[in-house]
């Protein structure tokens, strides 16, 4: 049944359910932009769905776009589907059509471009950029033509050509040339999560609350302006009469008080209760109006008056009273809370001078509480201090070395730690080119090849390497590594491990972190088969003949350990395998062998699949996979060589922690089973860093996870209670059977066929 498997998940049926969807969101959700988001994703999915129709596209493959090599930069949807579109292709961009014109080529053809870059006159304009550095590459196929440009300055006509013999076929589709930037990009060793623009961008989708900023309008401005006139129109009683008498200068202070009202009708048009002539507000105004101008007040407008004064005070007494003092404060109180909309425009005024493209050194000045002045132009609150939502937000901006973003919480998840990752290895793999603005290049090609999003893949193919790359290739032989720029990968290797277990010793590696730890090992020759995380709904029933290295390792390792004993682990068989000999060079290897014994023991650990689900039966296969390698963990100790500066046992504490908080989501969850499985991801690593402690921090930690699980809800107790229970058979000598009940504890797996016992 396996062979067939990819075809569920690659068919048109799945392409059509996922244009569904995102029918469904564009006609239905109530957010503008995630309706156009919708629309986006309509237009990609038909492509996909004709694709497979005509036979255009062939899911599956790593060159899935019939009449495109692997090199080219697929666009790819969810799912890893191709749609058969080129990401440096499609129409000319604004920066490729103002070159265009500033040269006097033709509009909208890329080709002539191509041509002109190649002309001296390109050429020497491609030098400059690269001795300035002033250049983005957003795909990898706009460093090519500064890869010839290169070539041609370092004596290498042969190689330029060679090159140019590549792409050329393509150069009326594809971009091959960077744009223009104002700054050279920063040097890798301070990375952030978004640029400027990008936070700017994100602070202007926040919505406006016209009815919250209407009320806090009239509570922060007009109602003290209603109050002061009303103090001013009291200093006229006598004997309860209004306007009985007019102290010295107060026709003076009521014209004062109308220019104000000018200067505040300009400046806060969001509350119009103010401007109607019933209200008692409204009164009292024109009725200065008429006061200062010099008229008698007419017998109906000073009875208005009197109303409006006597209502005024026997409403909430008169202003300076206790009574009007407490609710002025209470209602100040509540005006602090301006909307995010008002708060994020201060914040992107703020913004406004700096150029979008870039990082913020330091975000403390763009988070300093509102200013006189803008509190003047706005009507928010002078002193406020923005929520920590907005915070957030601006700190996504901050640029700094990587351990501190994760310090201050800008990096909430591996995940987004993977997205930061490839700016620093980018710049560290790049120190073995020794010229300069090579390095320069190389980084920028590195940083976009990061970005390329990885394709369904079936029969062991491999996803496309940055040295397939022509422009890469081109420039090999002028890569010299030395034991420098080798000890400086590999102290960047063992940094980045040491800091994903210690931020989040609770997650697995994903997928497009291990892709960087990779070229880092590659950079400092230390040979470590990392692991993917392969997709149950698409695992062809076999595994390359890494996860069997990748085992045998972690065996040399672990073998007699707690994490053995605990999940039945007989290293010694494992380390007897053999591992097949690769069928390719090493490259361009775009398939490994598969490990046929590895592949055989884990579908008998994973034992019988009872129940319809065939991806839950893979992913007991793919999980058994996982256990026998310990998924990275025990490559990142041997040989990489992580060491926690605060020992094994303060992450096995931090995966327990993360392990209490996935089971704590499992109650009353209608769809827990991801939940579940990720709860078991965190409780083997929590298994696998309590194996490297010496035996008292075994029993130490052990009693430790006892009492923490005694303070969780009941409901999370009672589930923790069947794992804690088969750690301490297995610490005290026992062993565990996969069908151990719940009173002698249990091996907790994440995948089941036949229902969870964790759900109960």
């Amino acid at each position: 049944m396996n062979e067939n498997l990819a075809q569920v998940r690659a068919n048109p049926g799945y392409a059509y359910g996922q244009l569904a969807k995102a029918f469904v969101t564009a006609s239905d959700h109530e957010d503008a932009a995630t309706r156009r988001r919708a629309e986006e994703r309509i237009r990609d999915w038909q492509r996909v769905a004709r694709g497979m129709a005509d036979g255009s596209l062939a899911i599956g493959s790593r060159t899935p776009v019939a009449g495109l090599p692997a090199w080219v930069t697929p666009t790819v949807v969810r799912g890893g589907f191709a749609t058969g579109e080129a990401a440096a292709g499609g129409p000319l961009l604004p920066y490729e059509t103002e070159t265009a014109e500033r040269f006097g080529l033709r509009a909208a053809d890329r080709g002539a471009l191509f041509d002109h870059y190649l002309t001296d006159a390109g050429v020497a304009e491609l030098g400059a950029l690269l001795d300035s550095g002033c250049y983005e590459v957003a795909v990898p196929e706009e460093a090519a033509l500064l890869t010839v440009a290169w070539l041609l300055r370092a004596g290498d006509r042969a190689g330029a050509l060679e090159l140019l013999a590549g792409i050329r076929p393509f150069a009326d589709r594809l971009r091959f040339a960077p744009r223009r930037v104002l700054e050279p990009p920063f040097d890798g060793t301070a990375v952030h999560r978004e640029t400027v623009g990008d936070v700017r961008d994100g602070l202007a989708q926040r919505r406006r609350n016209r009815k919250v900023e209407t009320m806090n309008e009239a509570l922060r401005v007009w109602n003290p302006y209603a109050d002061t006139l009303l103090q001013h129109w009291l200093e006229t009683v006598s004997e309860g009469r209004v306007a009985a008498v007019r102290p010295e200068g107060w026709a003076q202070r009521g014209r004062e008080l109308l220019d104000e009202y000018a200067r505040l009708a300009a400046s806060h048009k969001l509350c119009s209760k103010h401007r109607k002539p019933k209200e008692n507000p409204a009164i009292l105004r024109a009725a200065l109006e008429d006061a200062v101008a010099g008229r008698a007040l007419a017998p109906h407008r000073l009875g208005l008056l009197q109303h409006a004064v006597d209502s005024m005070v026997a409403r909430r007494g008169a202003p300076g009273s206790e009574r009007h003092t407490g609710l002025r404060e209470r209602q100040a109180a509540d005006a602090l809370h301006e909307s995010p909309y008002q708060l994020a425009q201060i914040l992107i005024g703020r913004l406004s001078a700096v150029p979008h493209g870039i990082g913020l050194p330091s975000t403390d000045w763009v988070l300093e509480p509102v200013t006189a002045d803008e509190a003047l132009a706005t009507g928010v609150t002078e002193g406020r201090e923005f929520p920590d939502a907005l915070r957030s937000v601006v700190e996504r901006a901050l640029s700094a070395p990587v351990a501190t973003l994760v310090e201050r919480g800008v990096v909430p998840s591996a995940e987004v730690l993977a997205e930061l990752v490839p700016q620093l290895v980018a710049a560290t793999t790049a120190l073995s080119y020794r010229d300069a603005s090579l390095r320069t290049l190389m980084t920028a090609v590195h940083r976009a090849f990061a970005n390329r999003r990885s394709l369904l893949l079936v029969n062991l193919e491999s996803q496309v390497r940055m040295d397939e790359l022509p422009w890469v290739r081109a420039v090999a032989a002028y890569r010299r590594g030395t034991d420098d720029t080798r000890g400086n990968a590999h102290a960047t290797l063992a940094q980045l491990g040491e800091l994903a277990l210690r931020a989040f010793p609770g997650t697995i590696l994903p997928n497009p972190l291990l892709q960087e730890l990779r070229a880092l090992a590659k950079q400092s020759d230390v040979v470590v088969p990392f692991t993917e995380e392969l997709a149950a709904d698409i695992f062809m029933g076999t595994f390359s003949a890494k996860f069997l290295q990748a085992a045998q390792l972690a065996g040399e390792l672990l073998e007699g350990s707690l994490y053995a004993r605990y999940y039945g682990i007989d290293y010694a068989a494992l380390s007897a395998m053999a591992v097949p000999k690769q069928a390719r060079a090493a490259w361009p290897s775009t398939s490994t062998p598969p490990a046929a014994d590895f592949a055989a023991l884990c579908r008998e650990r994973a034992g019988s699949s009872s129940g319809r689900s065939w991806v839950a039966a893979n992913g007991k296969v793919i999980e058994q996979a996982q256990i026998l390698t310990t998924h990275n963990l025990a490559l990142l100790v041997h040989p990489v060589g992580v060491e926690p500066a605060d020992g094994w046992d303060g992450r096995a504490r931090g995966a327990f922690t993360a392990t209490c908080r996935l089971v704590r989501q499992v109650h009353n969850n209608p769809r827990p089973l991801g939940t579940i499985k990720d709860a078991a991801y965190a409780w083997r690593q929590t298994v696998f860093f309590l194996s490297l402690c010496g035996l008292a921090d075994q029993i130490s930690v052990t009693a430790w996870m006892q009492d923490e699980a005694a303070r969780q809800p009941d409901h999370v107790a009672a589930r923790l209670e069947p794992l804690l229970e088969g750690l301490r058979v297995v610490l005290t000598g026992g062993t565990l059977g996969d069908g151990e009940t719940p009173m002698h504890g249990r091996r907790f797996l994440g995948w089941s066929t036949d229902g969870h016992w964790m759900r109960g």
